[in-house]
This record gives structure tokens, C-alpha cells and sequence, in this order.
């Protein structure tokens, strides 16, 4: 009498796909709580590199799972509370042990908006998530939470990078509680910013993109603070530029404000 084989699995092959994307988060949330440690023990450079990594972390498990077909609700909340974590609460705790505790309580209170504003921004992602394919796919409402996280690193970068000496003495006390204050309200703004999710770049020049991705991270890795803070500035700069192109593209395609019920806002 033959026996019919069962075929004995752990997890179901749809589990499985979903295990990868969110282990990688996992390990994003990891790094950026490692960062505050790093800041505790006065390892402020370590703690920045560690955040730039929570950054790719969070870069790659949306795609990959997108990509593997292992997207789920859980993948999309378990996203949004690391991201708290890594680019709301470690680079507030970072700053606050780097500069801000000498303000005492003004210091801690500019690191609970800015925390705050991390938080409703991504409360906001969670509820506007929706997908429709449109020309406003190329931007996003507000700043990124991860980009948020870094370029409010970007006074420590800056002192870093020692680009400062080529221009004259900053008070730091001053930049950064002001930084925070202007970071905190671009995460919550509605001003457009570009995502660079949908950018069509010809076959030809595909072998320069590649060329000049090597030269970037080879950069980066030489003159890590350099890099950063030059990168940073570029971002920064983009912003009103994106925000025109956004009302040129608008006012082309005849959207009136009533009709527009906001942009694509995925993190």
C-alpha cells in the first residue's frame, strides 16, 4: 500500500518571503540603538557612520521586499517604529549628548519636538500609504524621516568634516537647536522633496551612473565627512527646487489645490 509523502515545511513559502525584509529592518533597529550607545561612550564619529547604516538598512528592506514579493502589514508598521527609533530617537540622543545637554533643559526640549515630529511624520505615512501610480510618485510630502535623521546630524558632520576652518568659527550652541527647530518642521510640512524612487536613466548612460556611484561611495570611504557634509548641503538646496518643480508640473497638467488630495508619501 503506498503511503502518500508529506511534504513537511517550518513556515509556509509567502512567510518565508517576508521573513528576509523584516529580519533586515530588525537589523536597522539594531544599529541605530548601537549608534546611542556609541554617542554614550563619547564615539561620536562611530555613532554617525551607524546611523548612515540604519539609513541603508532601511533603503534595502522595502525593496527587497517589493522585490521578493514579501510585503505585509506587519513589515509596514514594524518599518515605521524603527524608523522612530533610528532616525527620530538615536540622532536626537546623538546631538543631545554632543552638544545640546550643555543647554540643559532648552536642549532636551528641542530633542522631544524633534522626536515628536519624526513620530507624526511617519503617523501620517501610516495612513496615507496608499499606492497610486501618478507623476507626484517622484516626490514626497515633507522630508524623508531617514533624511531627516541625517541632516539633523549635519552640525556634527559639519565640525567633522572640517570644512569649517576654510570659512569662519560656528557656534554651535546656536546652529543646533536652530537646526532642529527647521528640521523638525520640514518632516511635518506638505513642501514637496524629491524621491529619486522613479528616475529613467538611459542605457547609454547607465555605464557613467555606475562610474559615478563607485566614485561616490569610493569618496565617501576617504573622505567619509567630507562627502557627508557636501551631500548634505546638496540636499538642503534641493529642496525649494523641488518644490518649484513640483508647482511647474502642477500648474502643466491643470491641478487645481481642490483636486489634489496631497503627494505620494512613502518613506
Amino acid at each position: 500500500m503506498e503511503q502518500k509523502k508529506n511534504n513537511f515545511k517550518i513556515v509556509s513559502d509567502k512567510k518565508a518571503r517576508i521573513i528576509l525584509p523584516n529580519a533586515i529592518t530588525l537589523i536597522g533597529v539594531c544599529i541605530g540603538l548601537s549608534s546611542i550607545k556609541f554617542a554614550i561612550d563619547g564615539k561620536f564619529a562611530i555613532a554617525v557612520i551607524a546611523i548612515l547604516f540604519a539609513g541603508l538598512m532601511d533603503a534595502l528592506d522595502g525593496r527587497i521586499a517589493r522585490l521578493i514579493k514579501g510585503t505585509s502589514k506587519m513589515g509596514k508598521e514594524l518599518d515605521s517604529l524603527g524608523d522612530v527609533i533610528s532616525f527620530g530617537v538615536a540622532p536626537a540622543l546623538i546631538m543631545y549628548f554632543w552638544n545640546l545637554q550643555y543647554l540643559e533643559k532648552l536642549g532636551w526640549f528641542v530633542c522631544l519636538i524633534y522626536v515628536v515630529c519624526v513620530a507624526l511624520r511617519l503617523a501620517r505615512f501610516n495612513i496615507n500609504s496608499e499606492e497610486e501610480p501618478s507623476w507626484k510618485d517622484n516626490f514626497f510630502e515633507g522630508m524623508p524621516s531617514p533624511a531627516g535623521g541625517i541632516i539633523v546630524l549635519f552640525p556634527l558632520i559639519f565640525s567633522f568634516s572640517e570644512l569649517g576652518e576654510f570659512f569662519f568659527k560656528i557656534n554651535y550652541d546656536l546652529l543646533v537647536p536652530i537646526f532642529f527647530i527647521a528640521v523638525s518642521v520640514l518632516l511635518i510640512s506638505t513642501i514637496p522633496t524629491y524621491s529619486f524612487k522613479k528616475i529613467v536613466i538611459p542605457r547609454s548612460m547607465t555605464k557613467f551612473l555606475l562610474f559615478g556611484i563607485v566614485l561616490f561611495f569610493g569618496a565617501l570611504l576617504v573622505y567619509t565627512f567630507k562627502v557627508l557634509a557636501i551631500s548634505s548641503l546638496i540636499y538642503l538646496c534641493l529642496i525649494p527646487i523641488s518644490y518649484f518643480h513640483f508647482k511647474k508640473i502642477k500648474k502643466e497638467k491643470n491641478i487645481t489645490s481642490d483636486n489634489d488630495e496631497g503627494l505620494e508619501d512613502i518613506l
